[in-house]
């Protein structure tokens, strides 16, 4: 590790980042965190304890904020060598899409070990960050390794359901948390694609498309399912949100695509052609879902609800969507929208949030590809687009420049962007301690 330590001395015994790591990201696996968006779900206040117990026994005082009953984020600070540097925010949610044990080869909530990988609901999505970060921490304070700046440490409620009683609570109520810091770091990036064994590109997230979660209504004439009516809500709502998930958006690439675009022709050594997406994608293996869906805005239908009795024609229809546009293209994507849907379908937004995109240059930047080198040789850091969000619309609000850098080495078979939200979502662990080394020495130089 170079000047990297990565383990301390415990009570007679050494202790390491690397060690820990997975036992932490299996016992955060294990306490069920799961997410209705409805406050239904265990909530986080367990794992928000749980999370400060770990912190506090190296030493930090960290502090529980609870913003609905159940619903609760842990925050601490790290203090730096250099207090008067900007502050750097490590930020991760602790919540979990719900899951069906039925459809798992292993229980989500059990955190197996099995072919090489910790098993469960949230490990890549972001239970595994949670724990590296954790190691890290961990293993500096007991070092007494401070990093050169100071640390704000946020493990947060509410991300799966848009953040409004985890990051957008804590942005809103209580600021001060966050006085000083100008750079964050967070989920879903810093992952790996391996593209021949002479370059490992590592995707790190410098934008996110905007969404609008929407709820379509068309109000009709209710009446007798027996008699002719000329003006039923349900016909008109379906022709409209069939329209909407058979359009094709048009294809747009934003500054963020297009470097990365450039990154991965030149990575391939084959030119890649904006104008021809079908033919790109089809090069890009197994992060081509991922990257497709940042090419276009998009609105995909996913709820349907009208009527209470076979023989009554409803007076409304409703439909929920799921939108999201490119930084720069929200315009254009109502305007979209509204053409598709036509006038008779009412739209009101469920939650919406803004897009954000950052160049991908400075420090901190460098700190993410020079880590990523000292561990892996042939890594090559990149910039992407997340086609979903994430928490950093909430602190972008603050003026914080947002990074996705959750880093992780992974086998080329693994279907990466198939275990979000997916059955038998699970991380190598092999990655899990390739990430502590990473995180470790990024904070050296961040």
């Amino acid at each position: 590790m170079g000047g990297n330590s990565v383990s301390a001395s415990g009570a007679g015994h050494t202790v390491s980042g690397q060690d820990e790591v997975v036992d932490l990201c299996r016992d955060l696996i294990r306490i069920d965190t799961s997410n209705y968006g409805d406050h239904s779900g265990p909530g986080e206040r367990k794992a928000a304890e749980w999370v400060a117990e770990k912190l506090a026994e190296v030493g930090l005082e960290p502090q529980i904020f609870e913003s609905h009953k159940g619903r609760a984020s842990t925050v601490a600070r790290i203090e730096g060598e250099d207090p008067s540097r900007p502050a750097l925010l490590i930020h991760g949610h602790t919540d979990v899409v719900p899951a069906n044990a039925a459809d798992w080869t292993y229980d989500p909530f059990s955190g197996e070990i099995a072919d090489g990988c910790v098993w469960g609901r949230g490990a890549v999505d972001m239970k595994d960050m949670d724990a590296m970060t954790l190691a890290v921490v961990r293993d500096r304070m007991r070092s007494g390794r401070k990093p050169p700046r100071d640390i704000v440490l946020a493990f947060l409620a509410d991300e799966e359901a848009g953040g409004t009683y985890g990051a957008r609570h804590l942005v809103d109520k209580h600021p001060g948390l966050f006085e000083g810091v100008t750079e964050a770091i967070g989920e879903v990036g810093g992952f790996s694609f391996t593209v021949n064994e002479n370059l490992r590109l590592y995707l790190v997230e410098t934008a996110q498309k905007g969404m609008h979660w929407m709820r379509l209504t068309v109000e009709g004439t209710a009446g007798h399912g027996s008699m002719t009516n000329t003006d039923n809500a349900i016909t008109e709502l379906c022709e409209a949100v069939g329209r909407l998930g058979r359009h094709t958006w048009p294809v747009r690439v934003t500054k963020t695509v297009r470097h990365f675009l450039d990154e991965l022709s030149d990575a391939l050594g084959t030119p890649l052609d904006p104008d021809d997406m079908d033919a790109t994608l089809a090069k890009l293996g197994g992060i081509a879902k991922m990257v497709g869906a940042t090419l276009r805005n998009s609105a995909a239908p996913t709820m349907l609800g009208a009527g209470y009795k076979v023989n009554v024609i409803p007076g409304q229809a409703t439909a929920h969507v799921d939108g999201r546009f490119l930084p720069g293209y929200e315009d254009e994507f109502f305007a979209d929208l509204d053409r598709i849907l036509g006038p008779r379908v009412k739209r009101e937004d469920v939650h919406a949030d803004k897009a954000l995109e950052t160049d991908f240059d400075g420090r901190l930047v460098d700190a993410m590809q020079g880590a990523l080198r000292a561990e892996d040789p042939i890594a090559r850091a990149v910039p992407y687009m997340l086609s979903g969000g994430t928490d950093a619309k909430s602190f972008d609000d603050l003026g914080i420049r947002c990074f996705g850098f959750a880093p992780l080495q992974l086998p080329p078979e693994l279907d990466f962007a198939g275990m979000f939200h997916g059955v038998d979502e699970r991380v190598p662990v092999d990655g899990l301690k390739f990430g502590v080394r990473v995180l470790d020495r990024f904070l050296d130089h961040a």
